[in-house]
Order: C-alpha cells, then structure tokens, then sequence
C-alpha cells in the first residue's frame, strides 16, 4: 500500500490541493508531481514485480476522508498497478504483445534475465485503498436500484468548489494504442463525486473501459461505490462508428465517445458506512 501524507496536508506542499465540504465531514486531496525518476521506478518495478508502464505518476493521488472518523479511499499508481494481472491468464495474446515485449528488455536490468508474463496491456479493476480509520465497518454488497448514484442531481448547475484530474499512470503500448489510469474528482455543497477510469484502447484488437465512481452526499456517512467494466471489439466499434458516419480514428481516442458502443461486462455497488 502506498504510503499517503494525511488529510490535513495543505495546498503549500509540492503539487497538493485540498478541499473541505462546507459541513466540515469531508475532505478531498489531490497531488500532481512529475513523472517518477529511474530510481524510484526500479524500485516499484521490483516491488510489484512487472516492468513499469511508460509515464508512471507514482507520487500523484487522490484522497477523499471522513474526518470525524478518520476512514479514507485514496487512488493511486502503485495500488492500481498492483492489481494488474501477473499470469499469462490475464494477457492479450496478440502478435504485438512479443514485440512489445522486446522493446522493454533494453530498459530494465531485471526485464533482460527474464520477461514475466503478466498483462502488457496494464489493465486494472482497482477500485482504491480503503483506510477504516475509526470505522468498524465493511463495503456492503448493495445495488443502483437501492443505493444510486444520483446523476440528476449532479447535472445540476451547483457551484463547483473543488475539481482536479489526476494521471496515474500511462503506456501507449509499443505505439499500438494507449493503457491510462486517471482519476477526476469535483466537490459541490451538497455531494461529491470522484471517477476513476482506465482506458485501453489496442489498435485493431480491442478497447476497454473500467470505471470506478464514488459517490458521497456530503449530509450523510454513506459511500457509494459502483463499479463498471466495458470492452469491445476494435472493429465492432470502428464499424458502428461509421456507420454514424462519425470520424473512428478521432472518435477512439476519446473514451466518453466510445462508451456507449461497449459491451456491459460487469456492474458492482457497494455501500460503505463510516458512521
């Protein structure tokens, strides 16, 4: 687990912003540092035990707490990273992936004794590190019927007090597409919301989306989590985009255009109460 500096942290620190919800129970913070140094990445590599994606923000987060009760879910690169697949079962096993895989043992000392099969793509369902603080409660398994995020409300026109988007980590694969974990997280008076999205998108193979969303109104000690995995066929997608007579090649680089054309794998809430 990585190890996070506390909710109190203040903007003045390197690359932190904060916020509290106007009721004093909620607190987000953000850090955006540069892309980590060869050092740091050998380390990690060794820790996780794959070689480590292109643009690796090891030192970027985002933090929501509980303050009354010190519970926390904080998203970062390591604990994404760590939660991609290290067997060949979760490999895409396409004619790229060998060649890929040839390109990194000149990077990495330990990549040159030997290449690990693990998924290349960098493909992820972390859902973000939970820290109970106080709370002696567990994540309940619940549902969008019982417990949903309430998307009318939060298309309405509230004043937005806090809003960042985090990079946590990035590969574009042997320049065969692109492997992105982000996080965007915004603070309204009454509720807020953090995305955490990774996107894959193989050039002529397959596109994949797994969305973790949390969702707090800020009067209540109620988290809701729902999580979401999408994935298609590159050429499905590329046909039914022309079919719109939409322009395929812009239209894949932008994962909200794609969305709607992915297949519904999976769908996930979970309710945590910190009270």
């Amino acid at each position: 687990m990585a190890t996070l500096p506390p909710a109190s942290t203040g903007p003045a620190d390197a690359g932190v912003q904060s916020s509290t919800t106007p009721n004093g129970a909620w607190h987000v913070t953000t850090r955006k540092l540069p892309i980590l140094k060869s050092e740091p990445i050998d380390k990690l590599s060794d820790e996780i035990g794959i070689p480590i994606p292109e643009m690796i923000f090891g030192d970027n987060f985002v933090s929501i707490a509980h303050l009354p009760t010190g519970w926390t879910i904080h998203f970062n690169a390591r604990d994404g990273l760590d939660r991609v697949s290290k067997t060949e079962e979760g490999m895409l096993q396409v004619a790229v992936a060998d060649v890929w895989k040839k390109t990194r043992e000149g990077q990495q000392e330990e990549v040159k004794q030997v290449v690990k099969p693990f998924d290349w793509s960098y493909s992820t369902d972390y859902k973000g590190t939970t820290e109970k603080g106080k709370s002696g409660n567990d994540w309940v398994e619940s549902s969008q019927e019982k417990d949903p995020i309430r998307t009318d409300l939060l298309s309405k026109p509230d004043p937005i007090l806090f809003f960042d988007a985090v990079d946590l980590y990035e590969d574009e694969l042997g320049d065969n597409g692109i492997g992105l974990l982000s996080v965007k997280v915004r603070v309204m008076p009454e509720r807020l919301l953090l995305l955490s999205r990774f996107f894959l998108r193989l050039d002529g193979v397959v596109l994949r989306m797994r969305d973790t969303r949390v969702y707090i109104e800020n009067s209540t000690n109620k988290v809701i989590r729902q999580y979401t995995a999408k994935e298609e066929k590159y050429e499905v997608v590329q046909n039914q985009l022309k079919a719109q007579r939409q322009n395929a090649t812009e239209a894949m680089r932008d994962p909200n255009r794609v969305a709607p054309f992915l297949r519904l794998l999976e769908d996930r809430t979970e309710v945590f109460e910190v009270g």
